[in-house]
């Protein structure tokens, strides 16, 4: 699978995020603000997974369809993924 540069600033956009809720930490912030910025990275890690599991997806289920071949297992695989991802 090709990342694109989408994919690719929206881990980016995390690691930000990331180095912004250590500095919080250093500098001693409430521990709400500090949660409230973690539970963000999570919903920012978990859209992520999703986007790259649904557009890799999508590329194999069209590649194996061209190909004859069948994309039953493809799906489940990427199901499993999600939910381990959870």
């Amino acid at each position: 699978m090709e990342y694109n540069d989408q994919i690719k600033n929206r881990v980016k956009r995390m690691e930000g995020q990331l180095r912004g809720i250590l500095k919080m930490m250093e500098d001693n912030k409430d521990c709400k603000e500090v949660i409230t910025q973690l539970s963000a990275v999570r919903s920012a890690v978990d859209r992520t997974v999703g986007v790259i599991v649904s557009s890799n997806l999508v590329e194999c289920v069209l590649e194996a369809e061209r190909n004859g071949e069948k994309t039953d297992e493809m799906i489940k695989e990427a199901v499993n993924l999600l939910v381990k991802s959870r």
